[in-house]
């Protein structure tokens, strides 16, 4: 059996099924290079089982943040578009731990923040510090402060 034998390959719908995606997600990853389809005599995609690891990949990449670009960029790493093997898997994701450790530490820091504005309860369009982050104009004062030019 070769690896596009037709036995080994699945419709985009039985693929999607099976990755846990929409189909036309999958038109969208194909068209950034993330994932690869061969096509019957028809035009009609087909997927080889294997692909389901790339898709694996993207998603377990995107949950902690990864823009699909970040996502490619690890993929085209891989040898002939080799879908990833252990090996490639912990090479490729060895640097996102300390993404994942920035991404808990702000959520703490929201959850302080929460908790300090509940003790508030000021509810200031002004002066909250979670609404209203780091916004200059707000210490001119309340209401809009940029002006705009009429046609």
């Amino acid at each position: 059996m070769t690896s596009h034998d037709p036995a080994t390959l699945l419709s985009i719908g039985d693929f999607a099924a099976r990755a846990g995606v929409t189909a036309s997600a999958l038109r969208y990853y194909e068209s950034l290079g993330l994932i690869h389809a061969v096509r019957t005599g028809g035009n009609q995609r087909r997927y080889r089982r294997a692909e389901l690891r790339r898709v694996a990949f993207i998603r377990a990449a995107r949950s902690i943040g990864l823009s699909l670009d970040e996502v490619k960029a690890s993929l085209d790493r891989l040898p002939d578009g080799r879908i990833p093997d252990r090996a490639d898997w912990q090479r490729l994701s060895s640097g996102w731990s300390r993404r994942i450790e920035d991404r808990i530490a702000r959520l703490r820091s929201l959850q302080q923040e929460l908790d300090e504005c509940i003790g508030c309860g000021c509810l200031s369009i002004s002066k909250c510090a979670i609404y209203n982050l780091s916004d200059a104009k707000a210490e001119e004062g309340a209401g809009p402060r940029l002006g705009f030019k009429a046609d």
